[in-house]
């Protein structure tokens, strides 16, 4: 899958040593180099032997900082393995298979990427990919069981088709989950003890089976924020009716509807140290949904609307000390005028004033600028930029701001679905 490459404050010259082995998903881990290396690493192909039955140096050589490694011995570095290993500020091994996984796990280091795994202190991250059979072989389990121990990150693989026509679990994790994993490895971990409760996208309501009423929200702007949080070590919760990509490290909360995402706002809410609606809730909903899908014969119905629940105003009345929280103000005209009207009417401690209109980022752009208003008269403009970058940024004011008001929370600890990474 091709993605578009951001800068990211975490992997800003950031050395990444990119083990690839030799499985069919090796062509996978070409789109992995040129996603860090975009994101602003300096990324050093290690290929094995093997490998070069699915992919060739050239490939990597062009797309990475530096020239592919393949031997210990036909190096300009006659210690190429120490010199890798001690310069790397992670070393990920994307896809990695059960041979080089046991020899990891036995201390055998017979080439030049067993040889710099041993040889580093730096974090290592494995993203296994083989058939369902030796994935779930006794021997291979063993083997993920003695690195996890150890302390390596380990990516499990997704279910789905795999080589040959089989289907099952050994698929190579999504890239952007690794990208994800990377990011949270090596980035700043100034969030760590907080939890992040995010909303994105914007909300359903039914007139009937078939149609509803919503807005032009993509959730890009919600789900860069959970994205961000969670690469800062904070446990993330995103509650979003879209269907972007989050990372394996979030608690995901699929909703549709405003009643929807109110019920579970409020759920997880207590137990959050920082909660930002970024969601783009519908003001108004059908005061009933057709049972059945309305006909054109039938002629034109007038639809009878009423309020949604108001999600942000319930939230600062249930307000926990301490806790801080965001909403959103999306206008098309007088933004400042009528953010500041919102940060007041509704008792928040931050507004993002973010222009929609037509020739500005915002709504289902890549890109973004806002304006962050606090409750002390405070402006902050974050400037045009992709929205992770405008998540970032926000982020900084406001644990800059809300320094004094924010205790490393308790919280009850997530338990992360199978695939997340947890060592």
């Amino acid at each position: 899958m091709v993605m578009d490459c951001a800068p990211s404050k975490q992997l800003a010259d950031r050395r990444i040593v990119l083990g690839v082995c030799g499985a069919i998903a090796a062509y996978k881990a070409v789109e992995l180099c040129r996603q860090l290396v975009g994101m602003g690493a300096y990324v050093t192909p290690v290929l094995t032997h093997d490998t070069h039955h699915f992919v060739g140096e050239t490939t990597f050589s062009a797309l990475a900082s530096e020239r592919v490694h393949t031997s210990l011995w036909n190096d300009d570095n006659v210690i190429a393995h120490t010199a890798l290993g001690q310069s790397a500020d992670v070393i990920v091994v994307a896809p990695a298979t059960a041979n080089v996984i046991a020899k990891y796990a036995a201390g055998i280091a017979d080439d030049l990427l067993t040889t710099t795994l041993l040889a580093s202190r730096a974090p290592v991250i494995i993203c296994p990919a083989m058939h369902t059979e030796m994935w779930e072989h006794a021997a291979v389990r063993d083997n993920i069981a003695t690195l996890k121990r150890r302390g390596v990150i380990v990516i499990d693989p997704e279910d789905g088709p795999l080589a040959g026509g089989d289907s099952g679990p050994g698929r190579l994790a999504d890239v952007r989950a690794i990208v994800c994993v990377v990011e949270g490895v090596v980035g700043p971990r100034d969030m760590e003890g907080h939890v992040v409760l995010v909303t994105a996208g914007g909300t359903r309501e039914p007139i009937d089976p078939v149609r509803f009423i919503s807005n032009r929200s993509s959730g890009k702007q919600g789900h860069a924020l959970a994205d961000e949080a969670a690469s800062r070590g904070a446990k993330t919760i995103l509650i979003t009716t879209s269907s972007l990509f989050s990372g394996p490290e979030i608690e995901r909360v699929q909703v549709s509807t405003a009643s929807e995402m109110q019920r579970a706002v409020i759920d997880k809410a207590g137990d959050c140290s920082i909660i930002v609606m970024a969601a783009a809730v519908a003001d108004f909903r059908p005061s009933s949904a057709g049972a059945d899908k309305l006909k054109r014969r039938a002629g034109i119905s007038t639809i009878s609307v009423e309020p949604t629940p108001d999600i942000l105003a319930e939230l600062v009345s249930r307000r926990i000390p301490g806790q801080i929280v965001v909403g959103f103000a999306a206008e098309t005209s007088d933004l400042l005028a009528r953010a500041h009207e919102k940060l007041t009417e509704k008792g928040v401690d931050f507004i993002v004033a973010n222009s929609v209109a037509d020739d500005i980022g915002g709504f289902d752009d890549e890109n973004n600028a806002v304006i962050l208003l606090d409750s002390n008269a405070g402006s902050v403009d974050i400037p045009m930029q992709d929205k992770r970058g405008v998540a970032r940024d926000i982020l900084d004011v406001i644990l800059a701001k809300s320094v004094t008001a924010l205790p490393r929370w308790r919280f009850r600890p997530f338990r992360p679905p199978p695939r997340a990474w947890c060592p």
